[in-house]
């Protein structure tokens, strides 16, 4: 029987595609991501998260179901029991789970929940906090924090850290034996707000950053992009605090990338990194200072907030063409590909590619088109999450205070959905404008062209693979049928037809789940046996 490979999962939070050096950005400072794309894994260009913030996202590639098959759409709404995930079928399965406390996917409020989905969580805390906050730069809503200070050993241990620390502490104690090991690190970095410590806060060469995108530029863009902005109103932000915490924000995904290295180093003093199948993936972008904007939005679908890191390693002995693809991918495919490489087949609906033909060969292709999803119906409440601080809403000192006024109106956090295929994207919303863009011409989509005539064939092209889309998606049948009867419901339908004395053996086989056409048959059987046919 071939061996089971580990799976190693490592899932920074909030960070975009470009800000790995092999993926072309100049400033990006990512040492150890980039050998690995060149080296032993293959990292995607054309990678898409299914919801531009994190419960959503975590729920749909998880489980490799879409947000909208289930109604995970919402900050407020996890996985409940009953809804088989990654963790939970690879421990049926025979697989030994820890993971870290970080992973927005479980619903809280159920007691022992979160626990049956995994051998061991690592909740941290267990160590001294880090040495206080970056000094910030006066503008409550831009997230900025800055550099971090160090303590007397000259680091800002946080829980990122810890954690990290933890797993390898626990690889290097992991004797597998037969059974493999599902490894999940959950990060916070690098996640808002932007800070922090040295080397990383002077890594980055402000000389080197990519120009940003200005909203003075862009035409025709979504409400909520324009809500956002309004209630942040960082319009006295200067170019040179908007170019610093881009620069802070590049130094934090450098952070991580040191961070990764340091699990990857621990799997290796193990003795189990070349039987590990390695996945790095984020749940979703950043703004990170284009269209003006800091963090993210949940009804909007530029490629900084859509398009993520995914990078697999696959297991010693298996294929592997490393470096840069241009295949595209959708995060449900990180589900149907550690599936694949697990060697387990789930036992329900799912809507994830395997991407291991990409993997062994990165020109390869496994699919057409990418979709995202967000946002909510006008008379949907439940998830704007604004009046869970009270009747007067979060006070302004709140640093989400923007976001939660703009998912207050209608139109600008209207649901909508995103499809794209390698050049073109189109957004269909329930209210509002819809948005057409030609990526190949327009990369920064700063003009919807929707009602551009000479884009109408494309739009009407997307629009039809998106119903498609729909139609194929909009739900799950589950693989155990229901009975359409009771047992006493069944026993009712053939007592007056069932042969004196064989009453006891006719309910067993009724309680065994016989379906009603084979209890037809085998009561003309005992009839034919008693020569009454």
């Amino acid at each position: 029987m071939k061996k089971r490979p580990h799976i190693i999962i490592f899932n920074p939070d909030e960070m975009r595609w470009d800000t790995m050096g092999h993926m072309g950005n100049p400033a990006a400072v990512t040492p150890f991501l980039d050998r690995f794309a060149a080296e032993e894994a293959v990292s995607f260009r054309q990678a898409f998260c299914q919801n531009p913030v994190c419960v959503p996202s975590r729920c749909s590639f998880f489980t490799g179901l879409y947000p909208h098959v289930r109604g995970h759409r919402t900050m407020s709404y996890l996985l409940h029991p009953g809804e088989e995930n990654l963790f939970s079928e690879l421990r049926e399965n025979g697989y030994y789970v820890w993971m870290n406390a970080r992973n927005d996917l479980f619903a809280g409020q159920m007691p022992g929940w979160a626990e049956s989905n995994a051998d061991i969580i690592f909740y941290g805390g267990e160590v001294p906090p880090a040495p206080g906050h970056g000094e910030g730069d006066g503008e409550l809503y831009s997230h900025y924090g800055g550099k971090l200070p160090l303590d007397e050993q000259g680091k800002n241990y946080g829980s990122d850290d810890e954690a990290v620390d933890e797993a390898v502490r626990f690889v290097r104690e992991y004797s597998p034996g037969e059974q493999p090991l599902c490894l999940f690190l959950g990060l916070m970095l690098p996640h808002v707000p932007y800070q922090v410590e040295e080397p990383y806060f002077s890594r980055i060469d402000r000389k080197r950053l990519t120009p940003r995108v200005m909203p003075e530029e862009c035409q025709g863009k979504s409400g909520m992009l324009d809500a956002i902005r309004r209630y942040q109103n960082l319009d006295r932000y200067t170019p040179e605090a908007w170019e610093e915490l881009r620069a802070v924000y590049l130094g934090m995904c450098s952070k991580v990338d040191a961070l990764f290295e340091r699990l990857c180093q621990g799997l290796k003093e193990a003795g189990i990194y070349d039987d590990c199948a390695i996945f790095f993936l984020s749940d979703h972008g950043d703004f990170a200072g284009d269209y003006g904007l800091t963090e993210k939005a949940q009804s909007s679908f530029e490629d900084c907030l859509t398009r993520v890191p995914l990078l697999i390693k696959p297991p010693a002995g298996e294929l592997v063409d490393p470096g840069p693809t241009d295949a595209l991918a959708e995060l449900v495919d990180f589900y149907g590909t550690a599936m694949d490489y697990a060697g387990v087949t789930p036992g329900r609906t799912h809507f994830g590619r395997s991407l291991r033909p990409v993997v062994e060969n990165r020109s390869n292709r496994v699919r057409d088109y990418v979709t995202c999803e967000g946002g909510r119906l006008p008379e949907e409440k439940h998830c704007d999450e604004y009046h869970s601080a009270g009747p007067e809403g979060p006070s302004r000192k709140f640093v989400y205070w923007p976001k939660m006024k703009a998912q207050l109106e209608d139109e600008a956090h209207a649901k909508g959905a995103m499809i794209r295929d390698g050049r073109y994207k189109y957004v269909s919303r329930i209210t509002g404008e819809d948005e057409f863009y030609d990526l190949l011409t327009d990369p920064a989509e700063k003009h919807n062209r929707i009602d551009d005539p000479t884009c109408q064939a494309q739009i009407g092209r997307l629009r039809t693979e998106q119903l498609r889309w729909y139609q194929r998606t909009c739900d799950v049948v589950p693989y155990e049928y229901d009975r359409r009867f009771t047992d006493e419901m069944l026993w009712a339908k053939v007592k007056n037809i069932c042969q004196p004395g064989y009453e006891e053996v006719v309910k067993e086989k009724i309680r065994g789940g016989i379906k009603q056409g084979l209890l037809y048959l085998y009561l003309e059987e005992l009839r034919e046996q008693e020569g009454l046919l």
